[in-house]
């Protein structure tokens, strides 16, 4: 017999030869199309359905927990933080509950959301609050300017877009991005007009079009009429066999809005002068009645051109204060304000130390209120002071600055003098004192919330750990919480010398609290870390010790502050003491720790 042993044609070689064969027959009339070959999705057995994973959010704040961060960064507005971190907390903490009861409750309809309303002039810190908050309790955050947004169907960006945005913020986590929370600024722009006749559609279509989305509804990710989104479709659809979920639900997305509801106060003094009218009534100016918007109502809303509907969704309502002059100055006093900050930063980049007088910052506080732009203005203020300084002192060998009073008073002077004497005695006294305010300053703030702060980082802020942090924030720009952190860290990396200690030695050291701020105040110095300093408490202290274990069997060292300045007379100070004690008492096995009763 003979055996066949061919070569079988490569499925491509084929379809090749094939359509070579073709185009010399029928010419370019006729050609070969490969098969399309959809994917099929595997089958699972029968009557098996994988389990469903229903992903729950991690969620623990108490509302006088947030209340007391927010206390660290804003200045007064005690009412508005009060509702905002009460609603919030319950928001999330009840989305947590229902997570974990029966799905008879987790099912339940009817449930209203705590959507939120802000009212206040600008430049009282709405947005700010806001940002505070999400970036406190780590939920996917999305913030949209209302004027923006437009009805479906007409030009300009899609509410829904916010949504989506909360998808990618959660980097693609579905089920994440649906706790997440929507912030929508200047949304008394979308208000219709008073005067115009006719339906205000790029208005009032705005409001409708959030109403769902602020209720409950499915929200598609894919845009629609949107290529792209399609031809990504197809091709997952033509790798996997499936058709993934594309769509949102918004019944746990908290909305968060604010304006600054310029002309309200009006239709409120109208409204309560109105109520006044008849016999009996007092009579009194409605205008000159302070703090009109905290006694909005919903018709006052409606009044003002939103939707019944769309003012229905929003059942909890914070109004801003106006800020004093002495809340400005309050805001640039603060440790965590960024305004300051920024400015201290601005200069540091040119390698440039600076410091502020209490009475300069009461000065920029008081030009800042002039502006009537809330805290806004302090920016405007603080930068109109100091621009001549920060064009001038990079180009010299100035170093520090002492921002004072009659600095800001008369730039121009100051700086002629500063240029004609950098090394002026008095301009030097100036600096180290205020160097000295400022440290007291972080002393006082840090003293007043070391509860807070301890808790939190579940850190003992002692005298000398509080002087630390100072000394730490005064010589480098970054906030008093940023410091608290970074000292935490050292602080857990300098407890683990002891484990290294007694792993790689034999040796069992006891670091004192004192000694660690030692060891931390080294590391900030020096910009090295615990782990780097581990080496030279090998260097200074494995030997001697060693010695002193094999001399009195003593296995346990405590080690204190002045032990790590003064190593060696630690050591001498130590076999001196044992040898001492040592003649008088029998040895101690090696496996006995000081303290210890003998056998």
């Amino acid at each position: 017999m003979k055996e066949l042993s061919e070569k079988i044609p490569d499925p491509k070689e084929l379809e090749k030869e094939l359509g070579d064969f073709l185009a010399k027959k029928f010419g370019g009339s006729v050609k070969l199309a490969a098969p399309i070959v959809m994917p099929q999705s595997a089958k699972t057995d029968e009557g098996e359905k994988p389990p469903k994973s229903r992903k729950t959010i991690q969620f623990d704040l108490k509302p006088q927990d947030l209340i007391s961060y927010l206390d660290q960064y804003v200045v007064k507005q005690t009412a508005a933080k009060d509702i905002l971190a009460t609603k919030i907390c319950t928001h999330f903490n009840r989305i947590k509950h229902v997570q974990n009861a029966p799905d008879t409750l987790n099912d339940m309809v009817g449930v209203i959301k705590n959507n939120v309303l802000m009212l206040g002039p600008t430049g009282v810190g709405k947005t700010y609050l806001v940002r505070l908050i999400a970036k406190k309790i780590g939920v996917p955050f999305v913030k949209g300017d209302a004027t923006k947004f437009s009805e479906t169907g007409y030009v300009g960006g899609d509410v829904e877009d916010l949504v989506r945005d909360l998808v990618k913020e959660a980097d693609g986590d579905m089920q994440l991005a649906q706790y997440g929370i929507i912030y929508i600024d200047e949304i008394d722009k979308i208000a219709s007009s008073h005067n115009l006749i006719g339906a205000d559609v790029s208005r009032t279509g705005v409001q409708r079009a959030l109403l769902k989305p602020m209720e409950e509804t499915e929200v598609d990710l894919k845009v629609p009429h949107d290529p792209v989104s399609m031809l990504q479709e197809i091709d997952r659809f033509r790798k996997t066999g499936k058709k993934e979920k594309s769509s949102i639900n918004t019944r746990h997305i908290l909305f968060i809005m604010s304006g600054a509801f310029s002309g309200l106060d009006k239709i409120i003094a109208k409204r309560i002068a109105d109520q006044k009218i008849g016999f009996g009534a007092s009579i009194s100016n409605p205008a000159r009645e302070k703090d009109l918007l905290a006694r909005v109502k919903s018709e006052d809303l409606v009044e003002f051109g939103f939707e019944s509907e769309f003012v229905g969704r929003l059942p909890v309502r914070s109004v801003f204060e106006r800020l004093t002059e002495t809340d400005l100055a309050d805001i640039l006093k603060n440790p965590n304000n960024p305004i300051i900050l920024g400015k201290k930063l601005d200069f540091a980049a040119y390698g440039i130390d600076v410091k502020f007088q209490s009475a300069a910052l009461d000065l920029l506080a008081a030009r800042a209120y002039d502006e009537n732009t809330g805290a806004r203005g302090l920016v405007s203020a603080v930068e109109g002071a100091l621009l001549l300084f920060e064009k001038t002192l990079p180009s010299t060998g100035i170093k520090q600055l002492a921002v004072t009073r009659e600095m800001i008073e008369s730039p121009q002077e100051t700086l002629d003098k500063l240029l004609d004497d950098p090394k002026n005695e008095g301009f030097r006294r100036t600096f180290e004192a205020l160097s000295a305010q400022e440290r007291q300053r972080i002393v006082d703030y840090v003293t007043e919330n070391s509860d807070t702060f301890s808790e939190k980082y579940g850190l003992q802020l002692t005298a000398s750990r509080i002087a630390l942090a100072a000394a730490v924030y005064c010589r480098q720009v970054s906030d008093i919480e940023k410091v608290l952190k970074k000292i935490k860290a050292f602080y857990e990396e300098t407890k683990t010398i002891e484990l290294y200690f007694i792993k790689n030695h034999g040796i069992n050291i006891v670091l004192e609290e004192e000694a660690i701020d030692y060891i931390i105040e080294r590391c900030f110095a020096s910009g090295s870390t615990p782990e780097e300093y581990y080496r030279n408490l090998t260097a200074d202290f494995e030997h001697g010790l060693k010695l002193v274990r094999q001399k009195t069997g003593r296995t346990r060292f405590f080690i204190t502050r002045e032990a790590l300045e003064k190593p060696d007379s630690y050591i001498a100070d130590l076999l001196v003491s044992l040898e001492k004690k040592s003649a008088q008492l029998p040895l101690k096995p090696d496996n006995l720790l000081e303290g210890d009763p003998p056998e």
